[in-house]
């Protein structure tokens, strides 16, 4: 080998490294390696583009997969049902660290929902609907109660949630 094709290599070879870095696939593709020999008869263009196809393939996973790992974080979507005097579902089963949102919905008059333990409420109109968002972060058994007065069976209006590990 001689010393003007080793330069022409390390040149390439940076350009490679370069592309690589830059996340680009179609400028690894483009550039060229000139052919050099080595002894058991390989080429360096073979022995330099396998790797850097590696590379760039995990590059592109790893722009891909926090768009995955994003997704898998969004928060589970609960609608409960709020009416004299009672909530539905009456039990709710959660995961310890699992984000959640409770939709409340009224079919009659106005409701609350609250969890004191977890520091939890959302209090919905007459009709309407209202969201509060939480991350339970204890295990255990808490009672939710509905806390807007709404009818003599008010005080009998409960919403069981369990939170599991």
């Amino acid at each position: 080998m001689t010393t003007d094709s080793l330069s022409a290599f390390s040149v390439r070879a940076r350009q490679i490294v370069d592309a690589v870095q830059l996340d680009t696939f179609a400028q690894v593709n483009r550039l060229e390696v000139p052919k050099l020999k080595n002894v058991q008869g390989e080429t360096m263009k073979k022995k330099l583009m396998s790797p850097s196809l590696l590379v760039a393939t995990l590059a592109m996973g790893l722009l891909i997969a926090p768009t995955a790992w994003a997704q898998n974080a969004a928060p589970r979507r609960i609608v409960i049902n709020a009416k004299r005097f009672s909530f539905d579902p009456g039990e709710i089963t959660l995961k310890k660290g699992q984000p959640v949102v409770l939709v409340l919905k009224s079919e009659d008059v106005a409701h609350g929902l609250r969890f004191r333990d977890l520091n939890v409420q959302v209090k919905v109109n007459a009709g309407s609907t209202e969201e509060v968002q939480f991350t339970p972060n204890k295990t255990g058994d808490f009672v939710g109660h509905c806390f807007v007065f709404c009818g003599s069976g008010h005080g009998s209006m409960m919403l069981k949630l369990h939170v599991v590990e």
